[in-house]
C-alpha cells in the first residue's frame, strides 16, 4: 500500500555536518553488560526515574528490537510508536531483517536501553533509548563510518499512530519540531481508568531534534514499513526524494522529521531526537522546557547514575546468561513502578505497571503487591522502606491497615458495615526488608504497626472467637485470590467470580497468614530486646498453629483445607470444601506444619498429576474438575501460576529443609519467565502451568520476586 500524500520534491538536500554532542556512552561496570540478542529473555519496558516522574500523563515505552519486519520501535500504550527509518545513499533501510548486524542490547536499566547495530555496511551505531521524564523520551544516536566509502545519510524519526486521532498543529521552527495532538480513551482491557480522577484524554506532542531538521512531513494510509514510499517514491525508476511533504496542519497517521548528513570514512557523528507529550490543558511552555532539557541532558551522567543504583545488588555468578537477564529485568521492573511522594503520602509509592496502565493497577499500594519489596530492598533499601512506611503512616488508630494505601489516603471499601483490610503480609515483608537494610528505627516503627495490625485482626477477623480467622465481608478482594477461586465457584450459580463466602469460613489462607505475622513479630521482638513481646507472640503463634493443625488438616487426604465456621467441618451447604489449592502448602511457609505433615505435603507437591507442572505450582490441583491451564484473562485462581505464591511454596520448602526440591521449583518458575521474555519480552500477572500461551495483564510489579528467588537459590 502506498502513502496517499504526495511527496514534495521542491528543494535540494542540504548536507549539514552534525556536531558530536556527547559521543558514545560507556558502561563502567562489566557485570551490567548483557549483550542481549533479539531472542534473549530481556525485559524491554522503560519508564522515567522517580525524580522525573509524575502520576498523570505518564508515558513509559516498550522497546521492540527483535521483530524482523519492523524498524527498532518504541511504543507507548495508546500514544503511538516511535522509530527511526534510515536511508543510506538512497537505499531505504526500514526493517531489522535488512540490517547488516542486528541490534544487540548492551545494557538495560529501568529507564534506558543501550543498543549497538549496523544498519548498513560499515555504519556502526550506538543507540540509547532513554525515557528522560514522564513527558519526554530520547533516541540518541552515535554513528561511526568504519568503511572506506562516503555515505549520504538521511534519518527519518517518526511517530506512528494508525487510524486514530493524530492531528498536526504546526511546525515549530524555534524548537526544531512538529507539534501535534492525539486522543486517548480511559477504556482499558482489564480495568478502565477512573475518568473522574484527573486522567487526561487529550494530549499535546512534539517530535524534535537537537539540530535543525532538513524537512518534515505528515502522512495518511501508511504503516511504518509503508513510509518507504514517502522516503523514496516507487515508480519505474526510484526518485531521489529530497524532502518530505511539509504538511502544516491536518489529520495524519505518521508525523516525521528528516535529518540529512554526510559522513566520510573514519568519521563519526551524533544526533538526538526527542518525543515530548503532555496533557493538552497544561501550558505548552511546560512541555517545551522539558524537551529542551532532554535534548541537552548528559546521558553518560545518567548511565553512571543507573550503574550506581545497581551497586548494592548481590553480584551473583550465574550459570547462564538467561538467568542474569531475568535477574536484572526483575529489578528494572520493580524500580520503574516506583513514583515520587505526592498528595496524602510523604513517601514514594508504586503502581502495578506503567506500561500498560490500567485502572486497578494504577492506584494505590496493596500489601500482597508489596511483597515486591523483598526483591526491591536489594536495589534501594531506603526506597523499599519508604514504600512500607506508607502503611505505617496511614494506619488507623484501631490498627486497621486498609486494602489500598497511597496518595489518596487509605481505601477501605466498606462492605456490610465493615472496612476491607489488606491480606496480612506486613510483618514478614518488613522483617525481610530489615534483614537487608539493618535500619533499627524502621524495625521499631514497623514492629509497633505490625503489633497493632494483628491486634485488629484478632478483634475483627475472628468473629466466632474460636482462634481461627475468616475473611471480611468483602473477602473476594481481601483474600487476594480475587476471582475464579475454586471454593467460591462451587456457589457461583453461573456468575463469573462466584458467590463470596469468605466470611462464612474459617479460612486456611488467612489463618496461616496471621500465624506467619505472629512468627515474624516474635523475631522482631527478639531483635529489639522485647522479652514480653517474644513471650506474647510465641504463645499466640503456638496456639494458632495447633488450631490449624487440629481442624484444617485432613488426616485422610493428608492436606489442608478451609473449614466451615459453624462446626469446623470440611462441608459447607452440602458441598465439600476439600479442594486442593496452592494455599494447602501455606502451613509450611508459615512454619505451622509438623515435620510429618510437611513430608505428606511434599508428596502432593511432587505429583505431576496435581501440582508438579511444567512451569511451576498451579493455584488448583490439575486433577480438580475446575482446573484450567488456560490463562485467558486476569485474576484466574483455578490453575494459573502466580509467582508470588509459588515463592511462598519455595520458601516453605526451605523452612523444612527441602532445599533440593525448592531449587527444582525455582527452575520451573525461571523457565516460565524465560519462556515469556524470549517470546514477547514481558513479565505477566500470572502464567500458564502447562502452556507457553497466555492472556493477562503484562509487566506486573510482583514478578520482580524473581530477583529474590535467584538470590535465595544462589546465595543461601
Amino acid at each position: 500500500m502506498k502513502c496517499v500524500c504526495k511527496i514534495c520534491l521542491v528543494s535540494l538536500m542540504f548536507v549539514i555536518p552534525i556536531l558530536d554532542l556527547f559521543g558514545q556512552v560507556t558502561i563502567k561496570d562489566d557485570y551490567l553488560i548483557i549483550n542481549a540478542k533479539g531472542n534473549d529473555p530481556l525485559f524491554t519496558t522503560y519508564a522515567a526515574a522517580m525524580s522525573r516522574s509524575r502520576f498523570f500523563a505518564d508515558k513509559a515505552y516498550f522497546m521492540d528490537y527483535f521483530t524482523s519486519d519492523k524498524p527498532i520501535t518504541y511504543s507507548s500504550q495508546y500514544a503511538g510508536e516511535l522509530a527511526v527509518i534510515w536511508k543510506v545513499n538512497n537505499i531505504v533501510v526500514s526493517r531489522i531483517r535488512d540490517f547488516i548486524k542486528k541490534p544487540v542490547v548492551i545494557a538495560s536499566f529501568p529507564d534506558m536501553a543501550i543498543l549497538e547495530y549496523e544498519p548498513f555496511e560499515g555504519l556502526k551505531v550506538q543507540e540509547t533509548f532513554f525515557v528522560y521524564s514522564s513527558r519526554s523520551a530520547i533516541i540518541d544516536m552515535n554513528i561511526e563510518n568504519t568503511s572506506n566509502i562516503e555515505y549520504d545519510i538521511i534519518l527519518y524519526p517518526l511517530l506512528h499512530l494508525p487510524k486514530d486521532s493524530l492531528e498536526i498543529v504546526r511546525y515549530n521552527n524555534e524548537n526544531n519540531g512538529y507539534i501535534f495532538t492525539h486522543y486517548e480513551s480511559t477504556i482499558r482491557l482489564h480495568s478502565n481508568l477512573y475518568a473522574s480522577r484527573g486522567y487526561p484524554t487529550d494530549f499535546r506532542n512534539i517530535l524534535s531534534c537537537n539540530i535543525t531538521p532538513d524537512s518534515y512531513g505528515g502522512y495518511n494510509g501508511c504503516s511504518i514499513q509503508d513510509f518507504y514510499f514517502a522516503a523514496k517514491r516507487f515508480s519505474k525508476v526510484h526518485d531521489y526524494v529530497k524532502q518530505l511533504n511539509e504538511k502544516e496542519r491536518g489529520s495524519v497517521e505518521i508525523v516525521a522529521l528528516q535529518k540529512n548528513f554526510h559522513l566520510k570514512p573514519g568519521k563519526s557523528t551524533s544526533v538526538r531526537f526527542v518525543r515530548g507529550t503532555q496533557d493538552i490543558h497544561n501550558s505548552e511552555a511546560e512541555m517545551i522546557s522539558d524537551i529542551r532539557d532532554a535534548l541537552h541532558t548528559d546521558i553518560q551522567k545518567l548511565v553512571d547514575e543507573n550503574i550506581a543504583l545497581f551497586r548494592s545488588v548481590p553480584r551473583i555468578k550465574f550459570k547462564n546468561h538467561k538467568e542474569k537477564m531475568v535477574y536484572i529485568g526483575a529489578f528494572n521492573l520493580v524500580r520503574q513502578c516506583m513514583l515520587p511522594p505526592r498528595a496524602k503520602t510523604s513517601y514514594n509509592y508504586y503502581v502495578f505497571s506503567r506500561n500498560p496502565i490500567w485502572g486497578w493497577g494504577h492506584g494505590h499500594q496493596v500489601m500482597h503487591e508489596s511483597l515486591s519489596m523483598l526483591s526491591y530492598v536489594y536495589l534501594d533499601a531506603k526506597s523499599a522502606q519508604e514504600s512500607q512506611r506508607i502503611y505505617i503512616e496511614q494506619q488507623y488508630d484501631d490498627g486497621l491497615i486498609g486494602y489500598r494505601h497511597g496518595p489518596r489516603g487509605p481505601q477501605v471499601y466498606p462492605h456490610k458495615g465493615k472496612a476491607t483490610t489488606s491480606a496480612p503480609f506486613f510483618s514478614w515483608t518488613n522483617w525481610e526488608v530489615y534483614q537487608v537494610s539493618k535500619d533499627r528505627q524502621f524495625l521499631k516503627d514497623s514492629y509497633k504497626a505490625g503489633v497493632n495490625f494483628v491486634h485488629y485482626l484478632e478483634r475483627e477477623r475472628d468473629v466466632d472467637r474460636d482462634g481461627l480467622y475468616e475473611w471480611g465481608p468483602y473477602g473476594i478482594i481481601e483474600n487476594v485470590r480475587d476471582g475464579w477461586n475454586a471454593v467460591f465457584q462451587l456457589f457461583s450459580e453461573g456468575e463469573d467470580e462466584g458467590r463470596d463466602i469468605s466470611d462464612e469460613l474459617d479460612a486456611l489462607d488467612l489463618s496461616c497468614q496471621v500465624a506467619n505475622e505472629m512468627y515474624y513479630l516474635k523475631l522482631m521482638a527478639k531483635e529489639l530486646g522485647d522479652k514480653k513481646g517474644v513471650e506474647e507472640w510465641t504463645k499466640k503463634f503456638d496456639k494458632l498453629a495447633k488450631l490449624i493443625n487440629k481442624y484444617m488438616w485432613d488426616e485422610h487426604d493428608k492436606f489442608y483445607y478451609h473449614v466451615t465456621m459453624s462446626d469446623n467441618s470440611f462441608e459447607f451447604e452440602g458441598e465439600s470444601l476439600k479442594r486442593k489449592e496452592i494455599i494447602g502448602f501455606l502451613p509450611m511457609w508459615a512454619h505451622v506444619a509438623t515435620k510429618e505433615q510437611a513430608k505428606e505435603l511434599v508428596k502432593h507437591l511432587k505429583n505431576p498429576n496435581t501440582f508438579w507442572r511444567k512451569y511451576g505450582v498451579p493455584t488448583l490441583a490439575a486433577e480438580d474438575p475446575n482446573y484450567t491451564a488456560f490463562v485467558d484473562g486476569c485474576c484466574r485462581w483455578n490453575g494459573p501460576i502466580w509467582l508470588l505464591w509459588d515463592y511462598m511454596v519455595f520458601d516453605g520448602l526451605k523452612n523444612y529443609g527441602y532445599n533440593k526440591l525448592a531449587k527444582q521449583l525455582s527452575k520451573k518458575m525461571i523457565l516460565a519467565v524465560i519462556t515469556q521474555l524470549e517470546k514477547n519480552h514481558h513479565f505477566w500477572e500470572s502464567f500458564s502451568p502447562d502452556y507457553p500461551m497466555q492472556e493477562c495483564p503484562s509487566n506486573y510489579i510482583w514478578d520482580s520476586i524473581m530477583a529474590k528467588v535467584l538470590i535465595d537459590v544462589y546465595q543461601r
